[in-house]
């Protein structure tokens, strides 16, 4: 099993959770992303540096996806691809998606987006909360915990 960070968007603090993690586990992590980012020394951390344009980094990890392997990322069409193709996705928020709740995500996705389009105000996540970070930790562990028990 590998992890497969869409790196772009990914807020720092949960960066440093993901380097932790792969660190204690030695599980190869890799980020993903269209402009540099620096990454700590490790034996299990790497970066994939992509052209720019859209979803570039997404068809990437989704090239390279094996089944199995954990994809962080908040874009719900992403997760949507990586679940089809046999792996695991999680959100910086520590909202596991799945089989069960994919297609509800992209629905409500694809009505934000309409809103938006036709110019409703539909406002915007809310900031990153210290719930929202011990969610995510919680559920990246449990995620790798069962992983590594297989």
């Amino acid at each position: 099993m590998k992890i497969w960070v869409d790196a772009d968007a990914c807020p720092g603090v949960i960066k440093d959770i993901l380097f932790k993690a792969a660190e204690r586990t030695k599980i190869e992590m890799t980020l993903v992303a269209n402009h540099f980012i620096r990454i700590p020394p490790s034996l299990y951390t790497s970066f994939l540096q992509v052209t720019q344009g859209f979803d570039v980094a997404d068809n990437e990890i989704v090239k390279r996806l094996s089944v199995g392997d954990l994809v962080i990322t908040g874009d719900i069409p992403l997760a949507a691809e990586v679940i089809e193709n046999g792996g695991h996705a999680l959100n910086p928020r520590g909202e596991m998606y799945t089989i069960a709740n994919i297609k509800q995500r992209l629905a409500m996705r694809d009505l934000m987006d309409s809103l938006r389009s036709s110019g409703v105000d539909t406002g915007g996540p809310s900031s990153m909360n210290q719930a929202d970070r011990q969610k995510f930790a919680n559920n990246l562990d449990s995620f790798l915990t069962r992983a590594l028990r297989k």
